[in-house]
């Protein structure tokens, strides 16, 4: 397997394989932003709109492909064009399909955002997941602070308000190659 950076050309020819990630991860039940309805086409759109933002490089995506050329996991950067804040950015939509987690995956993609982050001279990342959802332990164990929680922030793909945890995490300014 393999962790690429994807350009928008690659994830707009690549929406459906991104959108079959997407669809899954709603349907296991991640609070990704979606509810339980959110269909493939739907997903595939999403994705391709996603690209737009890569264009103006807000947006970085590293894909998780199989050898056989599935797309079994995503991160992304999103960083804000506000002058103010070109120090920092969101890692969003860390997500690992049901059939490939528990094989340290999810913590590959992070790591590899974190370290193409610090390599651009970002210095603070920031994110939100659901409270007690499976992936605050990844964030915990990779070194993240937890902020705090906002309570009713989000819909679970059930409908269902659910609280909504912030962490952050410093990096160390790494130039490329060094």
């Amino acid at each position: 397997m393999r962790v690429e950076r994807w350009d928008e050309g690659h994830v707009r020819a690549c929406a459906g394989e991104l959108a079959e990630l997407l669809a899954d991860t709603v349907a296991g039940g991640a609070s990704v932003g979606f509810l339980a309805s959110f269909g493939r086409a739907q997903a595939a759109g999403w994705w391709r709109e996603r690209a737009d933002a890569m264009v103006c490089g807000r947006l970085a995506v590293w894909a998780a492909v199989a050898d056989t050329g599935r797309v079994l996991g995503t991160v992304s950067l999103d960083r804000p064009d506000k002058p103010n804040s070109r120090h920092r950015a969101e890692l969003v939509k860390l997500m690992v399909h049901r059939t490939a987690r528990g094989q340290g995956l999810g913590r590959r993609l992070l790591t590899t955002a974190e370290d193409a982050a610090a390599a651009a001279g970002i210095t603070l990342l920031h994110l939100d997941t659901e409270t007690d959802s499976p992936a605050e332990q990844l964030y915990r164990s990779a070194g993240w602070t937890r902020a705090g929680v906002i309570p009713d922030y989000v819909l679970s793909p059930a409908g269902e308000l659910r609280p909504t945890t912030l962490y952050f995490k410093r990096l160390d300014f790494r130039r490329p190659g060094g």
